[in-house]
């Protein structure tokens, strides 16, 4: 996590201050539901909110505490009854560690979620927006990176928004999944703390209380929630990846937008590179990589053990940050794309009407031909094109083969580019609705 890929808003929440203000709204919201059991005194609940509500935490007091004491709760308790005074001793009551870091860790992954899928929502803004304009703009599909049949770039952008709609989904089930609260005390028994009390801090937080916890929240939903994010970034680099080779030189169908006093190389002045794109390809690996340590996560000794803290402590806040600043970069790269439709048909027209072989092949096999032969025909003309700059159409009227078979008329009906665009209006109303 580090200023150049990342955004206050999804900090902020990652910072010190937004931590110890979450463990004390979890340990003051216990007390208030401790005070209506007849726990501890209202008066004490009372005092704690009053004392300590509006406090600025002394970030560099408790990191003092915790040097001496080696345990970051006792240290932010310690503090806290310095702030409050004698009331403080009804703080914690019944309660353990893990009640408050889960709590506060899912706290704080649900206020990370509301703002990537605000993220999500202006992504897909864009790319619907983009997709409209280019919704008739006709341009090559490749498959291997070879040129196979016509499509247009509408087509790739819905293709790229019905897939950031899906991950939009996965995001809300994993924001549900993460957003459970455990006060249950060591072991998670309640033995010292009514199950009520859980309820009552669930509901003031905006989480679900946990059915089963074993001291800690499962580490299963973390595993889950985390593989999300895996998903979306993947799904950013294949956007990413796309627009990478479109820019490449010998295509140039897309660009990155290219500011006013902008340099692409130090040493050559004429480059424009792929910068963000490609930096959003390496921002991907750096969210995916939080996956796999999340599903080691999962299997922790017994009730508990603390071989998943540190390593939360790295992938909650880098992997949210990241994803929040790969979204917001690839939402900017797609509103300012720039595209290029003569370029598409340049390419499109490079192999002299190649991309047509197919529906010259079901034409034939229509016509009575075997497949086998069909292909045959197809091919050899297509090789010629290939490997001796032929144009495929007058190939193929040239070939008595073929042209006992089919008119030239139907020959030449087969490449007619409309053919292939036929159904995009399908394809949107399934996307857009």
């Amino acid at each position: 996590m580090i200023p150049r890929y990342s955004r206050k808003q999804m900090t902020d929440i990652w910072s010190p201050q937004s931590k110890f203000r979450i463990w004390f709204e979890i340990e003051a919201h216990a007390c208030d539901a401790l005070a209506e059991l007849g726990v501890i005194p209202k008066e004490a609940a009372k005092t704690i909110w009053e004392k300590a509500d509006n406090v600025e935490f002394d970030v560099a007091r408790i990191d003092e505490i915790e040097a001496v004491t080696k345990h970051d709760v006792i240290a932010f308790l310690t503090h806290l009854a310095e702030i409050v005074g004698d009331d403080a001793r009804f703080v914690h009551q019944g309660m353990t560690s893990s009640d408050v870091l889960d709590t506060c860790f899912n706290v704080q992954l649900v206020k990370a979620t509301d703002l990537l899928l605000e993220d999500m929502d202006a992504l897909l803004a864009a790319l619907k927006k983009r997709a409209h304009e280019h919704k008739d703009t006709i341009t090559i599909g490749r498959s291997h990176g070879i040129h196979a049949e016509p499509t247009t770039f509408g087509v790739k952008l819905a293709q790229a928004y019905a897939e950031f709609e899906r991950c939009k989904n996965r995001l809300i089930a994993a924001r549900e999944e993460i957003a459970t609260c455990a006060i249950s005390g060591a072991v998670g028994t309640f033995a010292n703390i009514d199950p009520r009390v859980e309820e009552h801090v669930a509901k003031a937080m905006g989480l679900s209380a946990e059915p089963v916890s074993t001291q800690v929240i499962p580490r299963d939903r973390h595993a889950m929630y985390f593989a999300t994010l895996g998903v979306i970034a993947s799904s950013i680099e294949r956007v990413a990846t796309e627009i990478r080779h479109l820019q490449r030189t010998e295509v140039l169908e897309a660009e990155e937008y290219f500011s006013p006093g902008q340099k692409g190389s130090s040493a050559m002045p004429h480059k424009r590179n792929p910068v963000l794109t490609e930096n959003l390809t390496g921002l991907a690996r750096i969210v995916r990589s939080a996956t796999v340590p999340a599903m080691e996560n999962v299997a922790l000794w017994h009730e508990r053990d603390i071989s998943h803290s540190s390593v939360e402590r790295m992938i909650g806040p880098d992997a949210t940050v990241t994803l929040d600043f790969a979204l917001a970069r690839l939402t900017g790269v797609i509103d300012k794309l720039l595209v290029y439709p003569d370029n598409m048909m340049a390419n499109m027209n490079k192999f002299r009407g190649l991309v047509h072989s197919q529906r010259v092949l079901l034409a034939l096999t229509q016509a009575g031909l075997s497949r086998e032969d069909s292909y045959r025909l197809v091919q050899r003309n297509a090789m010629k094109v290939w490997e001796q700059g032929k144009d495929f159409l007058e190939e193929l009227l040239a070939d008595d083969e073929v042209t006992a078979v089919l008119s030239e008329e139907e020959i030449r009906e087969k490449f007619d580019l409309s053919y292939h665009t036929k159904h995009v209006d399908t394809i949107f109303g399934r996307v857009f609705g």
